[in-house]
């Protein structure tokens, strides 16, 4: 299975890809009327960019007592159930008077609750779709995301100009109820993948026993942080070009978008496995260097639309994690994978609107790239010597020891 046609044949592939369409639109179109709220009613760097990614800090908690849940609910209850959590809370956030202190508690509760989401719905698309397709059927979910924050930060900037800020909230409410439906009526009723309650114990000691593994710790940090310190720079494009961020979001967007086609589909297996995710986590971080240059809007347009092919790296390291992943634990890697990126994305905004506070939004953003391509160098050795997997699964024994080989798949997982 590696072709898009092949993909969509599989049932209950379109139906999960419209959830997604659907959660990635309410969230894109919510997350730029909420920083623009905020950034109006403070004129803080800072707290503007804490509203659109400092919910992500709350992820790692979430993943710590509740994540077990990804494996241990009914993967159609628990999309629906999150779905229309989502649209109450961000109906809350549009309420008239709210303080700024009320809009960050609710978008705390928001990151814990949603910690579970990333590992249901990627969870179950290990379930649709066969070890081979997933490497496809994820970049067709990724390449699906990045066209819906083109769409969704086009018209999110629209709506914010023409209507309000808390009227864009409503609009991504509104969204997040039509995910719940689509949840609804296009899943099957499927049971958990795993036995058991969910707990915050079983969720604890899952996620030591996956970073236990070195290798897959590897892949954990490579997963999370070069990509969150970039994303730290997209955190101030509010307060670098309030007018333009609308559209600095969107070439974002279109560059992930080109880096998850050609990296999903093009990209040949041999050259995946001679040069791995290292030179597209460096794409990803070096074009914002030439922020310290203030450019004009068209070179920094072109920079960051660049810059977000590299976020692809995400598939490559994905596929490796899942390779070195028992299989009744997917859910949780998965998740563990999401939140921690998250996580990290809340706390680079954080830093990189501290220092945009002391500074500029243009150094923060050089800082936090030149940050990010440092840590790629740090993690490459290690990454390039991690062993091949067989297959999905294959690597379940769960001793922490590295594994030693000829440096070459014998037979890709294709997840992503």
């Amino acid at each position: 299975m590696r072709t898009y046609q092949e993909v969509f044949k599989a049932p209950e592939f379109a139906p999960l890809l419209a959830v997604t369409a659907a959660h990635v639109a309410a969230l894109t179109v919510s997350g730029l009327a909420l920083g623009t709220l905020v950034h109006d009613a403070t004129g803080s760097p800072l707290l503007a960019a804490l509203s659109m990614f400092g919910p992500k800090l709350a992820q790692m908690i979430g993943a710590s007592v509740l994540l077990s849940a990804a494996d241990r609910l009914p993967p159609r209850a628990a999309t629906v159930g999150l779905a229309l959590f989502f649209a109450v809370t961000t109906t809350a956030l549009a309420l008239p008077g709210l303080p700024v202190w009320g809009i960050f508690v609710i978008l705390s509760v928001q990151g814990t609750i949603g910690s579970v989401g990333g590992g249901v719905r990627y969870g179950l698309l290990t379930e649709i779709l066969p070890a081979e397709g997933y490497l496809v059927g994820r970049s067709v979910h990724n390449m699906c995301a990045g066209s819906l924050q083109i769409c969704g930060y086009a018209v999110g900037g629209v709506l914010v100009n023409v209507l309000t800020p808390r009227e864009a909230l409503l609009t991504g409410a509104a969204l997040y109820v039509v995910s719940a439906a689509v949840a609804r009526i296009g899943l099957t009723r499927r049971p958990s993948r795993a036995k058991g309650r969910p707990s915050a114990r079983e969720s604890w000691g899952t996620t030591v026993r996956l970073w236990a593994s070195k290798p897959r710790r590897r892949v954990y940090l490579a997963l999370w942080v070069p990509n969150g310190l970039v994303v730290g720079c997209e955190s101030l494009f509010v307060s670098y070009a309030p007018r333009h961020a609308g559209l600095l979001f969107a070439c974002t967007a279109v560059g992930m978008l080109a880096g998850d086609t050609l990296t999903g589909r093009f990209l040949p297996a041999r050259l995946r496995d001679r040069f791995g995710a290292p030179p597209l986590l460096l794409l990803l971080a070096a074009p914002y260097l030439i922020f310290f240059l203030h450019p004009a809007l068209p070179v920094a347009l072109t920079a960051v639309t660049v810059g977000a092919v590299g976020f692809s790296a995400s598939l490559l390291l994905q596929e490796r994690l899942l390779s070195l992943t028992p299989s009744e634990l997917t859910g949780h890697a998965l998740g563990l994978h999401s939140s921690g990126m998250l996580t990290t994305q809340g706390v680079a905004a954080a830093i990189a609107g501290g220092i945009a506070q002391l500074t500029s939004p243009a150094t923060a953003m050089t800082v936090m790239a030149a940050a990010s391509a440092a840590v790629t160098l740090a993690l490459t050795p290690g990454l390039r010597n991690l062993a091949p997997v067989v297959g999905r699964g294959a690597a379940a024994t769960d001793t922490g020891r590295e594994h030693t080989g000829t440096g070459k798949d014998l037979s890709p997982t294709e997840t992503a």
